[in-house]
């Protein structure tokens, strides 16, 4: 894939941050329709607006705001999409919450686990779900991009049920890829993003570690953006990230855990975590 011109993309968590920043580039490319998924209605708007002001193009943009921790709100918005706007062809499972900075049996209440895992790794797939068939009965290319997070390859303390969502948000994502593949559906690529902390304002507080920096925004969307074109499999940022990822195939858990916690000092990162005041997405 060479553009997203004339094709029609859905971001979910569009209002603010990287999913602005996705939504920017595909009225760049000319995308013929932008349709925008969030929860904050005003900020949801106040995208809309200016990304219609910037546009040179007749690209469209529709905006729904959706609580995508409900299935209900995903399947009733998901059939006014098919019908106001037509089958989607790119997909930016965006949407994301974290908590952090507790011991998982300190957390003041469940109710941020259920619902950090609806968020992050439930939604991803309801969402996916409404959208993929029309994704595999089209002619052209298509993409589904899942936003995960670094988390979701290596464990930290104080973000347990964060890393959870993520972890289960990796494994979903791939098994897709390669169904999607096994069923011959060779159009339909599906990328999965992992990204160390990103200066988003969700991790406020948090700390970069040795080889391990906070990332700018721009410079994951930037990469996210040229990967998912190409239909990689997976965008891990900085590729540092992938030392995690040796070291659980050839060291000794015990190893592993002195060389992350005590030599590199990622184990500690999340003592300071702040976030947002309120994040309901990425």
């Amino acid at each position: 894939m060479k553009t997203v011109e004339n094709k029609k993309v859905l971001i979910t968590g569009a209002a603010m941050g990287m999913g602005k920043l996705y939504a920017q580039l595909a009225a760049a490319e000319q995308a013929a329709d932008i349709v925008l998924w969030d929860i904050n209605e005003a900020a949801l708007e106040e995208t809309a607006r200016e990304l219609r002001k910037g546009s040179a193009s007749a690209v469209r943009v529709h905006t729904y705001v959706v609580d995508v921790s409900r299935q209900d709100a995903i399947e009733e918005a998901a059939e006014r999409v098919r019908t106001e706007v037509g089958d989607i062809e790119i997909l930016f499972n965006n949407a994301g919450v974290v908590r952090g900075n507790s011991y998982f049996w300190e957390t003041d209440n469940t109710k941020d686990t259920v619902f950090t895992m609806k968020i992050n790794a439930v939604a991803p797939m309801l969402v996916a779900r409404e959208f993929l068939p029309g994704m595999i009965a089209a002619g052209g290319e298509c993409r589904v991009i899942n936003v995960a997070s670094a988390a979701g390859l290596t464990a930290n303390p104080r973000m347990a049920s964060y890393c959870g969502s993520k972890w289960a948000a990796v494994g979903w994502s791939d098994s897709v890829r390669l169904e999607l593949e096994q069923a011959g559906h060779s159009h339909v690529k599906v990328t999965t993003v992992c990204p160390y902390y990103i200066s988003t304002g969700m991790f406020d507080g948090a700390k970069a570690a040795p080889l391990l920096p906070i990332l700018a925004p721009e410079t994951v969307v930037d990469e996210v953006w040229k990967q998912m074109k190409k239909g990689a499999p997976f965008v891990i940022l900085p590729k540092t990230v992938l030392l995690s990822e040796v070291f659980k195939g050839i060291l000794p858990t015990s190893v592993r855990d002195f060389v992350a916690g005590r030599v590199l000092g990622v184990y500690k990162t999340m003592e300071h975590f702040t976030g947002r005041e309120s994040q309901p997405t990425r």
